[in-house]
């Protein structure tokens, strides 16, 4: 095993999370960079569900009780959530969701799962395509992100399996074939990070509605979407669909793999700019040793291992106040909205890189967990 990258995680979980002040995390770079209030968000959500992927191997009480805190401080008396806005209509929104249902599971407490009533409810009041997928948010109306099906897509499967609705699961599968059948592109299969059904956005191709780029972070947010959802579904036939979309991604993926073991921000693109990107290959590891640990394919076990070995021996390699220091983050990337972002190569060149943002620090929490468990097979 790697000693660097146990090292690696260990010290974010004790030195980082654990000691950040839960209205104030450390890790949410876009607070600090933006000067924003914290709220209830998709970023913080994907910490805490790293965290507890690492409470089921590691059974530590103190890890239970922070994530316990940080949502119950989340919790409103009506089960509502403080900070969101309902009419946001926002699939970032639901990641929290699964945070809800990982304590429902281990208390029984109902507020958990009354607040993660709260959540479906916004979910079956939420504006769709006219295919029938949810809107990203409703500043991006008629439009898919590939970024959303990991938000959304695994907390409506595990609730559907507690409160045993079958319709949800026939929700999840039409969602998934749209995107498959529309936003995958067959030479590469890679996916088109969005798609815009009314063509009226400035990024869209006026002819297919897509955008015009494969942003790495965003099929890696689809390949973690579908091997924990893989996990979840209990039907056989749309476990079978589900395998057959992750090992093609995987697969994609895996062919776009440097010598290095690194994926790069953009996978096709020659820039010179371009860059390594630690968040999308961290997931992309996830992805792959998971598949490997569910026994659906060991095909990118050893691809999946490689990359985390990559990011940890490459792109971790200071130290400050006693926490290591993960570079080449892609802060954020998007389509549209206030700052018209046009989808271009350049334009995602273009967004700051970062260090020690969760969204790079959860993933590799999460791959190295997935390590952990292929470790002891």
């Amino acid at each position: 095993m790697n000693t660097a990258i146990g090292k690696a995680a260990e010290s974010y979980i004790y030195n980082l999370i654990l000691k950040s002040d839960k209205n104030n995390p450390a890790w949410n770079s876009e607070n600090k960079l933006f000067s924003k209030q914290n709220k209830w968000n998709y970023i913080d959500a994907c910490i805490i569900k790293a965290l507890s992927g690492y409470y089921e191997i590691e059974n530590n009480e103190a890890v239970f009780d922070y994530i316990k805190d940080f949502m119950d401080s989340y919790i409103n008396e009506d089960n509502s959530i403080k900070t969101l806005n309902p009419k946001e209509f926002n699939c970032d929104n639901y990641n929290g969701g699964k945070n809800l249902l990982f304590l429902y599971r281990k208390t029984s407490d109902e507020k958990y799962i009354k607040a993660a009533d709260y959540l479906i409810s916004l979910i079956n009041n939420h504006p769709r395509l006219k295919i029938g997928n949810l809107w990203h948010k409703t500043i991006y109306p008629d439009q898919i992100w590939l970024d959303g099906t990991y938000m959304m897509l695994p907390f409506m499967a595990e609730y559907a399996n507690i409160k045993n609705i079958p319709d949800i699961y026939a929700d999840i599968r039409n969602q998934l074939e749209n995107i498959r059948n529309i936003m995958k592109d067959d030479k590469t299969g890679l996916y088109y990070h969005g798609y815009d059904e009314s063509r009226r956005s400035l990024w869209c191709n006026e002819e297919s509605g897509l955008s015009s780029e494969f942003w790495l972070r965003s099929n890696c947010w689809l390949c973690t979407a579908l091997v924990d959802l893989y996990e979840l579904v209990k039907e056989k036939d749309m476990s079978d669909f589900i395998s057959d979309m992750l090992t093609e991604l995987l697969r994609a993926l895996y062919s776009f793999q440097q010598n290095n073991n690194m994926l790069r921000q953009l996978p096709l693109c020659d820039n010179v700019r371009n860059y390594d990107e630690t968040s999308g290959t961290a997931l992309y590891s996830y992805s792959a040793i998971k598949a490997s640990n569910m026994n659906i394919t060991d095909e990118f076990l050893n691809s999946g291992i490689n990359a985390l070995e990559s990011i940890a021996d490459n792109y971790i390699s200071e130290i400050e106040n006693e926490i290591p220091v993960l570079k080449n983050i892609c802060l954020v990337a998007g389509l549209g909205g206030e700052n018209n972002r046009n989808g271009s190569a350049e334009y995602y060149l273009s967004e700051p890189v970062v260090k020690n943002d969760a969204k790079g620090i959860a993933p590799f929490i999460m791959a190295y967990t997935e390590y952990r468990k292929s470790k002891s097979r």
